[in-house]
């Protein structure tokens, strides 16, 4: 093992947990276990394997509450904790059920060629060691969400968590080991970037979600490995509000998709482009709507929102803050970072008077800011919105679901929500693509959560007498 990391608690700032990362050396013999042990798990049945992760999310509930606690330690909060935790049995449940006919759907069997003596058959054959990289705001969420349909498929999974909220990877251990068939086919692994880093050239498939700087290095290194890579990076999600749309609805969509989870989810409305009609009533009750969120200090069971997880983020969105106003921009509520109890916090926070220049618009800030334009008319609320290096997801509230769609066709990103915010975060069932920086690669949702992990196998028959070479001889006609 390598030397030990020590862990901060968000809510207290203090370090009270430590990681021991295996060695690249342990990583590599876990790597070649794994990979050995793959070609079993693939050979069950696909129902057998889904019935197998049932039980896991059998094993899960039973172990609810040392997770929940330890996902409360990893992220100063404690209802979505209990959410992440409660959500793991239905994704297993889901995929158990969907994937059989999905896999059989895309299994060809006797197709006939353009050729009237060959046919084919279309096999999917499973990745055998997927790679999976987490982040640190939705830890048992986001190290699962690509590992579950990668075992589905066959693959054995080998997932790197975060090494800022590590502490729920020992009680899924401990749940995992309820499931035997699992042992060699499912592993969480505690580890730093270095971890990370050692993983990719091991496997054959990295699934990566988190930051684009490191989702650079992560495909970069893919790249080097001749291994394909599904990376879900940052976004800098817009929210247009059009002329037509109720203020006072639209404020409380627009601050509630704003500041769930602290801001901290890559599907946050990050920035709001509203029509100058409405534009006094709706930053009126953004503000008071915003001034009605109530920190969940001191008793982490009260309250909407919790402390930056991660306290290099308090820092960049304080950052980001501090520039605006520098450059002009008014704050009319929030603004400063507070350190309570060792925490760091930061109430939700309006800025007007924000120009397209300004970080707060064009890097992802990860945090409750919600920075507000006036604009003059759709056409420049979507220029404005599609100003940006990211194409995550993005929203249109309207008075009309007709005429948010008009407007919402027009957004360069993977997902629109129409009358809503962030429903990206909820809904799995259709495919989306990032767009621009926001990331790279086949997408986790719909379908294609599973079919990433199989590689395309043809298998081709000739029924018929194999061409002899005088056919592709010198002076054949056409």
């Amino acid at each position: 093992m390598t030397a030990r990391i020590e862990i901060i608690n968000p809510r207290t700032g203090l370090a009270d947990y430590a990681i021991a990362p295996l060695s690249p050396d342990d990583l590599a013999a876990l790597a070649t276990r794994m990979r050995a042990a793959q070609a079993g798990w693939a050979a069950r049945p696909i129902e057998e394997r889904g019935a197998i992760l049932k039980r896991l999310g059998a094993a899960i509930t039973r172990h609810r509450e040392a997770l929940t606690a330890a996902l409360c330690a990893d992220t100063g909060r404690a209802g979505i904790s209990r959410m992440e935790v409660d959500s793991i049995a239905g994704m297993l449940a889901r995929w158990a059920t969907s994937a059989p006919e999905l896999v059989a759907r895309h299994s060809i069997t006797g197709f006939q060629t353009g050729h009237p003596t060959i046919e084919t058959d279309l096999r999917l054959v499973p990745y055998p060691l997927v790679g999976v990289i987490s982040p640190w705001n939705f830890p048992l969420i986001l190290a699962l969400i690509d590992a579950i349909p990668a075992l589905m498929a066959g693959c054995a999974a080998l997932v790197k968590p975060s090494e800022v909220t590590p502490r729920f990877i020992r009680p899924f251990m401990a749940a995992l080991a309820e499931v035997p068939e699992l042992a060699d086919v499912l592993v969480l692994t505690e580890g730093d970037g270095a971890t990370g880093a050692a993983l990719v050239p091991l496997v054959d498939y990295v699934a990566f979600t988190g930051s684009v700087a490191t989702g650079r290095k992560v495909g970069e290194a893919a790249a080097r490995a001749f291994i394909p890579a599904s990376l879900e990076l940052g976004g800098k999600d817009p929210f247009i509000v059009l002329a037509s749309a109720d203020p006072e609805a639209a404020a409380r969509t627009a601050l509630r998709a704003s500041v769930v989870n602290t801001g901290q989810a890559c599907q946050s409305i990050e920035r709001i482009y509203v029509a100058r009609e409405i534009a006094e009533p709706f930053i009126t009750a953004l503000v008071r709507e915003a001034e009605a969120v109530r920190l969940n200090y001191p008793d982490i069971n009260q309250g909407d929102i919790g402390p930056f997880i991660f306290a290099r983020q308090a820092e960049i969105a304080q950052a980001h803050i501090d520039q605006a106003v520098a450059s002009g921009a008014r704050v009319l509520t929030g603004g400063q970072v507070e350190t309570l109890g060792g925490g760091k916090y930061l109430r939700p926070t309006v800025l007007v008077d924000v120009t397209p220049d300004m970080d707060v618009i064009t890097q992802e800030s990860f945090g409750p800011i919600l920075p507000v334009t006036v604009v003059a008319s759709p056409d420049e609320a979507i220029a404005l919105a599609n100003d940006s290096e990211f194409g995550l997801s993005g929203a249109v509230y309207a008075g009309t679901l007709d005429e948010a769609e008009a407007v919402g066709r027009q957004l360069k990103v993977g997902g629109v929500s129409l009358n809503d915010g962030s429903l990206t975060a909820i809904v799995w069932e259709t495919e989306k693509s990032s767009f621009g920086l926001s990331g790279m690669g086949p997408s986790r949702m719909g379908d294609s959560g599973l079919l990433r992990f199989f590689r395309r196998q043809a298998i081709i028959r000739q029924r018929g007498t194999p061409l002899p070479l005088a056919a592709y001889g010198e002076g054949q006609s056409a």
